[in-house]
């Protein structure tokens, strides 16, 4: 039996995730997420994207396009492919439009997560402009994760956890738990209606 391509073990996780989660193949009465909404304190941190380029997070978050910031690692073999597969379905969802949506996914394990790992994990996730993937030192990153309120001691016990903010908002929608693309969607133009 030949091994499956990344492609077929995304195209994999994908099918799986539809049904895992509202509005998949498989009907749920509740959805398998928690929505809040909460005001973070920004760090004032420099950290290092996929290009190897510096950009200060204040700077970077000072945008007139929404916002979804994820934490995951390149390693990751149980929700970080999860997640990094509902940014890859919302660029493709939103199409031509995808560049009007800043993604930003935070490692939580810059001590193996150089640039180098950064940019291929983003190439083998197909991800197009738009979607930059960060590190930094171990105390920058545990700052961002901080204030963002996902810290975690160990990169083992992470746990599912999505940020969206609108615009000129102080504002930040919080997902946690998985969420389906649909779900993710909708959350995604709620934000753009207010």
């Amino acid at each position: 039996m030949k091994p499956l391509t990344f492609v077929k073990q995304l195209s994999v996780l994908i099918m799986l995730s539809l049904f895992l989660v509202p509005g998949g193949g498989i009907a749920a009465e509740k959805p398998r997420y928690q929505r809040t909404v909460a005001n973070y304190q920004i760090p004032d941190v420099t950290l290092i994207n996929q290009s190897r380029q510096k950009i200060k997070l204040l700077e970077l978050l000072d945008t007139d396009k929404p916002v979804l910031v994820d934490f995951i690692y390149g390693t990751c073999t149980t929700i970080c492919p999860i997640l990094s597969a509902g940014f890859s379905n919302m660029q493709r969802k939103l199409g031509e439009k995808s560049d009007q949506l800043q993604l930003i996914s935070f490692t939580i394990d810059p001590e193996y997560d150089t640039p180098e790992v950064l940019a291929e994990y983003l190439e083998k996730y197909q991800a197009k402009p738009g979607w930059d993937f960060f590190t930094g030192t171990r105390e920058d990153i545990n700052k961002v994760m901080h204030a963002f309120d996902a810290f975690v001691p160990d990169k083992m016990s992470h746990y599912p956890v999505m940020l969206l903010r609108a615009p000129d908002s102080d504002e930040w929608v919080r997902i946690y738990g998985l969420i389906g693309t649909a779900e993710l969607m909708h959350e995604y133009q709620q934000l753009l209606q207010h």
